[in-house]
């Protein structure tokens, strides 16, 4: 079989050349039509929160940063979940959003929520 294809190849060189060009031109065609969206963002929509208070020990970033943002952040509308870190002297807070929130959206609500609640934190 593979012997009868490089005879046949060695006998019809234009017919291989015909075929390699066109190759060649569908992987062209390809690059410059497949959009660059082409492979789906499968993240979820999260917004992350980050606060920082020096020279405090986790525990009291905890309780005192950590724990009142997380509390009102559940409240927020389609929110699937919200993980929280607490480090020396930093916390993180990650609110994860349901499937097809809009990004921007989920942005705009957690910034509402946070300016809501400047009075209530060191």
């Amino acid at each position: 079989m593979i012997a009868r294809a490089i005879e046949f190849s060695a006998r019809n060189p234009f017919v291989i050349i015909l075929l390699l060009v066109g190759i060649l031109g569908g992987g062209l065609w390809a690059v410059f039509n497949t959009p660059l969206d082409a492979l789906p963002d499968l993240s979820d929509v999260q917004v992350i929160v980050s606060t920082e208070w020096e020279d405090r020990s986790p525990n009291i970033i905890e309780d005192q940063i950590t724990y009142p943002i997380v509390t009102q952040l559940l409240s927020t509308s389609h929110v699937k979940a919200v993980r929280a870190s607490s480090f020396y002297g930093e916390s993180l807070i990650y609110v994860i959003f349901e499937d097809g929130t809009d990004l921007y959206w989920a942005r705009s609500r957690v910034l509402e929520y946070l300016s809501g609640m400047a009075g209530k934190l060191p």
